[in-house]
């Protein structure tokens, strides 16, 4: 009985690691692709995938799950280049990878 209980709050407790890092991995997509239509870039694979994982406090204090996504992105068309994306939990911390376009200077 106390193994079966063990093994079912275990279980659950992997679902939801799992069901949050799907939902961060939502939003760093949403991210991504709205930096990349900013700067006028193609998103490359139309996905993101996770990099590193660990503790780290947040602007709050409190210690929580920062999850660093990457994706690509091309300028032309002919080259991929890597962005960036920082959570901490659900919120953004920063992006690094295409910036948007500088407007002609006449």
């Amino acid at each position: 009985m106390l193994t079966t209980l063990i093994t079912l709050v275990l279980a659950m407790a992997v679902a939801a690691f799992w069901y949050a890092g799907r939902g961060a991995a939502e939003i760093a997509t949403r991210v991504g692709q709205a930096a990349c239509a900013r700067a006028g870039v193609q998103w490359l694979d139309q996905s993101v995938h996770l990099v590193t994982l660990r503790l780290s406090r947040g602007s709050d204090g409190w210690i929580g799950l920062e999850r660093h996504f990457g994706f690509e992105y091309s300028t032309g068309g002919d080259d991929r280049r890597a962005g960036r994306i920082v959570l901490h939990g659900q919120r953004l911390r920063s992006v690094v990878g295409p910036m948007p376009l500088e407007p002609a200077q006449s």
